[in-house]
């Protein structure tokens, strides 16, 4: 569990790492797994996200929500059968984006606003305007409740940014690269994954750069799950087979035309699993929201979209619902933090 520890602290400053082991099973419940945050959430130890207050039974507790329950059932029951899934999985460092082919694709399927035909920018998809339901009452309270929200249309990058983009950015700009690129080289083989270890401001700037922004919080979540409410990107049965989530065994990020699956409504990529994703807001509470939390405020910056890496080793379930959010720091750089822009 200190390793545990050490690590969530090093999240929220803003320096990552990953160890080899986790948490003995001293740590956990025999009869009924839940962890026993005590031992590391101590009064003496206060984070950025404090979960050593009195009132932790409101969310931690097996009763919290069936529905809860059930996601985080099939999450579990993915999560035993990895050394399986680890030997079917066939390498895909070497697959080819194809962009070109994919947007004809994916123009062929948007929408078109007013029955105008639309200037598409490169790589990115039309969401069109109007309501959708975004949050869940059957999620943690940070998520809820659920209720509609009204947007004018927008565009949505359809990839993660890459590390091929970034270097563009870099190169052009003299931008601090990313501190694993040894001698401002991306690492072999990870042109086409996700760019990492970037914070909320490298984000924006590199967005700014491109003339576009970061999307929003309401917006990122239109475009993962659509008019519909669900649950994933993909519909409401969670797949191991469709993100890149922990379940799916690959320990990493993936080049991010991966998983034609798992697309959003819209045929974005990746809204669930690889990386986590920056969004421009702030951690507030939604409209109508009674849960109180001291991290609320402009203090904190929300990002979506679970990872390869999220909630699996803290036993809190699974992240990759679309109205999932956290909240970090936007100084915070690791190696599952990345983002894609909006227009």
């Amino acid at each position: 569990m200190k390793l545990i520890c050490t690590l969530f602290i090093c999240c929220l400053t803003g320096v990552f790492f990953i160890g080899a082991s986790y948490a003995s099973m001293d740590d956990y419940d025999l009869q009924t797994g839940e962890p026993k945050c005590a031992n590391c959430h101590t009064s003496d130890r206060k984070y950025s996200i404090d979960y050593t207050r009195e009132d932790c039974e409101g969310c931690h507790n097996i009763y919290f929500s069936e529905r809860y329950l059930s996601i985080d059932a099939r999450y579990k029951e993915a999560r035993s059968e990895r050394q399986e899934v680890r030997s079917q999985m066939q390498e895909a460092g070497g697959k080819k984006l194809e962009v070109r082919s994919k947007r004809q694709e994916a123009r062929g399927k948007r929408p078109e606003a007013r029955g105008e035909k639309q200037d598409i920018p490169d790589d990115m998809v039309l969401v069109p305007g109007g309501e959708f339901t975004m949050g869940s009452n059957d999620w943690w309270p940070k998520s809820g409740p659920e209720h509609k929200r009204n947007l004018p249309a927008f565009y949505i990058d359809i990839y993660e940014v890459t590390n091929k983009r970034f270097k563009t950015f870099v190169d052009t700009t003299g931008y601090k690269p990313p501190d694993h690129w040894e001698g401002n080289k991306i690492p072999e083989g990870k042109e086409k994954h996700p760019v990492v270890y970037v914070s909320w401001f490298d984000a924006e700037a590199f967005c700014r750069w491109e003339g576009k922004r970061l999307p929003s919080e309401a917006e990122w979540e239109k475009a993962a799950r659509g008019t519909d409410k669900r649950t994933f990107p993909w519909g409401d049965k969670f797949s191991r087979d469709k993100a890149n989530t922990p379940q799916y065994g690959k320990e990493d990020t993936m080049p991010v035309a991966s998983f034609e699956s798992g697309k959003s409504p819209y045929g974005v990529y990746n809204m669930a699993g690889n990386v986590w994703e920056w969004t421009a807001d702030w951690f507030k509470p939604y409209p109508e929201n009674t849960h109180p939390d001291e991290n609320y405020g402009e203090k904190y910056k929300v990002l979506r979209g679970g990872s390869w890496y999220d909630c699996t080793y803290y036993k809190c379930g699974i992240s990759a619902p679309t109205y999932n959010r956290i909240f970090f720091n936007p100084q915070t750089r690791n190696n599952n933090f990345g983002f894609r822009c909006a227009k």
